[in-house]
């Protein structure tokens, strides 16, 4: 199976309806590249050609043949990467990636299952993608954050990394936002401070403390006093 048979099955797959649905609720990706596909469909054609060793010259090449020309070689390629069992070739193939992925979608459902297990290994990684000067590849790190280093991992380091960015970008600091409400509802007495000295630009803030409040894992207490930490824009 080379890259132009991939591309045939994805057309095999396509829902000319869930293209506009696509199309609508990421719109900084071009329509013309949208082939319509939905994401578990996506992801069993990952996992069959994952496991189709006879395919793997083929899937090699076309993880190296980038930039892609549609938004659902992008998502499968994101699907491909998470299911990669060895850090360092996932690492890599997450390197390769990166510079080329141009939507939320596609950097928030990059996940690697290898990072789980190797934490010390990817934070060094993750440094490095914090303070790139592309969106997507910020928002990645953030998210890796947010994943593997709000938990028993967790330390003041990893909340002033996000604290720190500063960038005009809305999917950086929608992130960012989203960052800081889940390390609230997890560290909460740990992060609050960064709430409480207003340490981030006021949309990033405020927008923390909504989807904060609108957190299942936040107590009512906890929300009645963020209200009041809210900032004039």
């Amino acid at each position: 199976m080379n890259t132009s048979k991939i591309q045939e099955q994805l057309f095999s797959m396509q829902d000319a309806q869930y293209a506009a649905f696509t199309a609508r609720i990421i719109p900084s990706v071009d329509r013309d590249s949208i082939i319509g596909i939905r994401t578990p469909a996506l992801r069993t054609f990952a996992k069959e050609i994952v496991r189709n060793k006879e395919n793997t010259a083929d899937l090699e090449r076309f993880l190296n043949t980038l930039p892609h020309k549609y938004f659902e070689e992008n998502q499968l390629h994101a699907f491909v990467i998470s299911l990669e069992k060895d850090f360092d070739k996932c690492a890599s193939l997450v390197e390769n990636f990166l510079p080329h992925i141009d939507n939320w979608a596609t950097c928030d459902q990059l996940s690697p299952k290898s990072f789980k297990k190797e934490k010390e290994k990817l934070l060094p990684y993750i440094k490095k993608w914090i303070k790139s000067e592309k969106t997507y590849t910020i928002r990645f790190a953030i998210g890796m954050l947010m994943q593997h280093f709000l938990d028993e991992n967790f330390c003041d380091q990893y909340a002033s990394m996000v604290a720190r960015i500063k960038s005009d970008e809305y999917y950086v600091n929608m992130m960012r936002a989203w960052y800081f409400a889940t390390a609230l509802a997890k560290q909460y007495d740990l992060v609050l401070p960064y709430i409480q000295q207003k340490k981030l630009d006021a949309w990033t803030h405020n927008k923390a403390i909504q989807k904060s409040i609108e957190s299942y894992r936040i107590t009512a207490e906890q929300k009645s006093y963020l209200r009041t930490l809210k900032v004039s824009l």
